[in-house]
């Protein structure tokens, strides 16, 4: 059992602490059990913590196992930023090959005070849109109503893993005056299959971005996530799949990259910047880009 870890406290998807979105990062974590690491997470009460090992084969760098304070999960885009921010900041040799449960990403980490990290991922998956029925129970759940919906964005599952509903509402002002009932989102998730909802808008009060989103996870035990890169991959598929991007007006296959900035987080007090890039290939999607900033908020270590 290995005496201490470090241990950091990270803000992701922004360059301002207190803001953006909490994350643990554990180092050299070989040594502690899976009951220590969810421990350790169940302590630091973040949204999710990091713990990194050393590569276990030859087609990663290194691995990461995500801790909510709950239980494991298989990939976390702001913990990821959050870790390759501490790593940069230790002047580490980058580490562009990641593996979790999930499989293997690529991470970059770009110049910059802070530097910028960006992972990239396959496209994600494409759902089914919701019933009748389902979306007025999802509505009622969020004290909306069926007239606060942007009629060009069908709601719909989208995802594996880290499956969402994503629902497209009106203006910015419809996305603050929404309220979950976490009871009975917790209860439609198991319905639909779908952890987590988020809801965008792509009429933001913001000029400086193309989307404004929030996202609820009773079902994982998050009233309200502040910012996720996650949500952002497929919110990037979601709009490419239904034509509501501008470059996408544009015959797809003589376009290779299309880039959009989301924000997230200010109405919990948390504001923080999502840039999304979607990789085409002969007019498909073939990858999705996320990059954010990170600040290390402080560093400890903890004794075993």
């Amino acid at each position: 059992m290995t005496d201490s870890v470090r241990v950091f406290q990270v803000d992701a998807f922004t360059s301002q602490r207190f803001c953006g979105n909490p994350a643990g990062v554990v180092l050299d974590a070989d040594e502690l059990s899976e009951r220590d690491m969810q421990l350790l997470a169940r302590e630091l009460n973040n949204g999710d913590t990091a713990f990194v090992l050393r590569p276990d084969g030859p087609d990663h760098d290194l691995r990461l196992r995500f801790f909510t304070p709950r239980n494991e999960a298989a990939f976390v885009g702001h913990a990821t930023v959050a870790t390759h921010a501490v790593l940069a900041s230790l002047q580490l040799e980058p580490r562009r090959r990641q593996k979790q449960r999930s499989g293997v990403v690529e991470v970059d980490t770009l110049p910059g005070n802070p530097p910028r990290i960006a992972f990239r991922q396959p496209p994600p998956a494409l759902g089914r849109e919701l019933a009748a029925e389902e979306l007025d129970a999802v509505l009622e759940s969020l004290a909306l109503g069926r007239s606060d919906l942007d009629t060009r964005c069908p709601p719909q599952v989208v995802g594996r893993s880290s499956t969402r509903v994503l629902l497209g509402l009106g203006d910015a002002e419809t996305l603050a005056r929404a309220r979950a009932d976490s009871v009975r989102l917790r209860a439609l998730s198991l319905r639909l299959g779908a952890p987590g909802y988020f809801l965008f808008t792509l009429r933001p009060d913001d000029p400086a971005v193309l989307t404004q989103a929030r996202m609820f996870c009773p079902a994982l035990g998050i009233e309200e996530d502040p910012v996720s890169g996650n949500a952002h991959a497929l919110l990037g598929a979601y709009l490419l799949q239904h034509r509501l991007l501008d470059a996408a007006t544009e015959p797809l296959p003589q376009l290779r990259t299309i880039e959009f900035n989301g924000a997230q987080g200010q109405h919990v007090g948390r504001p923080g910047r999502v840039a999304v890039t979607l990789e085409l290939e002969q007019g498909r999607l073939h990858a999705v880009s996320i990059c954010g900033e990170a600040v290390i908020v402080f560093e400890s270590r903890v004794n075993f």
